[in-house]
């Protein structure tokens, strides 16, 4: 599909859709950029007014325009209290396909200013993250030597995107052996898991792409859990980026692509399930690959996938074996952040409180402010460092007034960009799996 073709396809979808909001503003106390710009126009009714006028032609598609649709997160939370149910998240994205696809060079969009460098990696490493597991020693090797840490306090670095993204980076870690133990394999994860003792089923384990070198120990610790209740797991090497980079940067086509490619691999699999780690990723799992036909949940006889797409937390919720493992004790106060992904797509937001129950004497509160969005939302905190940081400012008050050791959050993103903010407080932020993991012995 040409530029052409697709600036027609995004901008019939949204005079169709965009026909049914009703403008009744319920939806403006839950947008983060209407809370603090005050803006009509950085509300999702007055970005849905605004495309309709671009889809039908009665108003430009100009710098204005393009800036509004920047300083959207996606977070859809304006999806969760619509009475209408208009599809906002596409809605969102097919905007900014028909941005990119315009003939007019926007200079201050987002989207056209992405470099040459920015736009290679996203298609020959990001959409290609087996290519990420080749980086995963030199950086380790940089982090063990100091590297990173001396990056990040070089003066002309300092307030740039590259000091952004050195200064998420936690500590890379190697992929866990078969065995489950102190070992690791050379690259990449292994193709299979085994059960540890009665078998009760086999899932796939989808990893992602910055997940896999940025957030090693969260996928190792769902492989741990999972074997130790009884589950073979499944981490085909074929796999690849869920999209979703690509699906909100506005090239709906690669996003759709990518997330049929990697259900089409999980299909030749002996399993019903694919396990994410990453609730972002489940999302686009989920939704991306009906593409701009139909953003249904499930993958139906109609899209040509029968797999069910579940987070972690959510499987081990209703997972059998519990019975067989214990658990240690942890007399500490967890705080849990809802991702967006997670409570305003995903419905999900109860399963981590319900697993980290199990962990005895471990005392679990809601971080406040869970109805907004941190502000990491994919590139956005790249793209909008001002945005963003200002909303992440708001979860690390609420981190502080929480008093807790421990921050548990079901998105990679967001954890990266919490825990950024918080490098210099004894306060860890991981996975809920991850923790119940430690309590279960992982080493």
């Amino acid at each position: 599909m040409d530029l052409v073709d697709q600036s027609e396809v995004s901008a019939k979808f949204i005079r169709v859709e965009a026909n049914r909001c009703v403008s009744c503003g319920l939806c403006l106390p839950h947008c983060p950029t209407y809370r603090l710009t005050m803006s009509e126009a950085d509300s999702p009714r007055g970005r849905i007014q605004m495309m309709n006028g671009v889809a039908s032609g009665h108003i430009p598609l100009n710098k204005k325009f393009v800036q509004h649709m920047d300083r959207c997160l996606t977070c859809r939370a304006c999806e969760s209290v619509c009475p209408n149910n208009v599809v906002y998240g596409q809605l969102i994205d097919e905007a900014r396909a028909m941005i990119i696809a315009s003939p007019v060079t926007i200079k201050s969009s987002t989207l056209a200013k992405k470099n040459k460098l920015r736009v290679f990696l996203e298609k020959e490493l990001i959409a290609k993250p087996g290519r990420l597991d080749v980086l995963r020693s030199p950086i380790r090797l940089s982090q063990k030597i100091g590297l990173q840490q001396w990056l990040q306090q070089l003066n002309f670095l300092k307030k740039t995107k590259i000091q952004s993204l050195i200064s998420q980076l936690p500590p890379v870690m190697e992929p866990c052996a078969s065995t489950i133990d102190q070992k690791t394999s050379a690259v990449g994860w292994e193709e299979t898991y085994p059960a540890i003792g009665k078998q009760r089923g086999e899932v796939g384990l989808f990893l992602g792409c910055v997940a896999r070198l940025a957030d090693a120990v969260t996928i190792n610790s769902a492989i741990y859990v999972l074997n130790r209740l009884g589950y073979k797991v499944h981490v085909p090497s074929a796999q690849t980026c869920c999209g979703a980079i690509h699906q909100h940067g506005g090239d709906v086509v690669m996003g759709a692509l990518l997330t049929r490619q990697n259900l089409q691999v999980f299909e030749t699999l002996n399993i019903h399930t694919i396990i994410t780690t990453a609730s972002g990723c489940g999302v686009q799992l989920k939704e991306g690959n009906v593409g701009q036909t139909n953003m249904a949940s499930e993958h139906n006889d109609e899209t040509g996938f029968t797999l069910t797409i579940t987070d972690v937390s959510r499987f081990l919720v209703t997972a059998e074996g519990w019975d067989d493992v214990e658990i240690a004790s942890l007399p500490c106060q967890v705080a849990v952040h809802d991702p967006c992904s997670l409570s305003n797509v995903l419905h999900g937001q109860s399963y981590p409180y319900i697993l980290l129950a199990r962990i005895p004497s471990l005392r679990i509160s809601s971080l406040a402010g869970n109805d907004q969005c941190c502000g990491a939302a994919g590139t956005y905190f790249f793209d909008q460092p001002e945005m963003a940081s200002k909303l992440q400012a708001d979860k690390l008050s609420a981190v502080k007034q929480s008093k807790a050791r421990y921050i548990a959050t079901s998105n990679i993103g967001c954890s990266m960009y919490i825990a950024s903010g918080l490098q210099t407080t004894d306060v860890e932020v991981l996975h809920p799996v991850t923790l119940l993991a430690r309590q279960m012995g992982i080493q």
